[in-house]
């Protein structure tokens, strides 16, 4: 079993390298899923909110079917925020030998990147009908990992150099194949 949790706030590149790694490890030959937590949310579960409680279930879901596609030989990339410790630690506990990613990335560079407008939208004025207000990080809590099996710093690295960084530490990582 292989699952790998990428944490980090929103526009940090867990999405974009998940996808990029993905594509790599299969064209070596590796079995691979990424379970998206903005495309679950979306299509699975879309009653989920953005309170505490409906983020941990989230995380949740995501954990259970990682592990359920894990029990199969499929590498599985987990590409959610996944602000609360506790759940990152619940989803290690219940997938032995799983590593977790810190996609670490200062909030200079994320506004810069803004890819959804999320950051715009927590800046906008209070009582503006499009503020947001529970944007992970700015406005609502983001526990840094207080232990990741690796840390790449997004703002510092090109998309190709965190590509490689986190592909080596992978393949350095994974199981053998069958």
């Amino acid at each position: 079993m292989f699952v790998i949790q990428l944490t980090g706030l929103s526009g940090s590149g867990k999405t974009t390298l998940s996808n990029r790694v993905a594509d790599r490890l299969k064209a070596l030959g590796y079995a691979v899923e990424i379970l998206d937590g903005d495309q679950y949310r979306q299509y699975l579960w879309p009653e989920l909110t953005f309170s505490d409680r409906d983020r941990q279930e989230n995380i949740r879901r995501l954990g259970y079917l990682a592990h359920r596609l894990a029990t199969h030989r499929i590498i599985v990339l987990i590409a959610a925020i996944n602000p609360f410790e506790a759940m990152r630690c619940e989803i290690s506990s219940a997938n032995p030998g799983s590593k977790l990613i810190f996609l670490d990335c200062d909030l200079i560079t994320l506004r810069q990147r803004d890819t959804k407008g999320l950051y715009a939208r927590s800046a906008l004025p209070d009582g503006h009908p499009d503020k947001l207000t529970k944007l992970t990080g700015v406005n609502a809590p983001y526990e840094r990992p207080q232990h990741s099996d690796l840390t790449i710093q997004t703002h510092r690295l090109t998309e190709a150099e965190a590509t490689e960084k986190l592909l080596t530490f992978l393949l350095t990582n994974l199981p053998p194949q069958p």
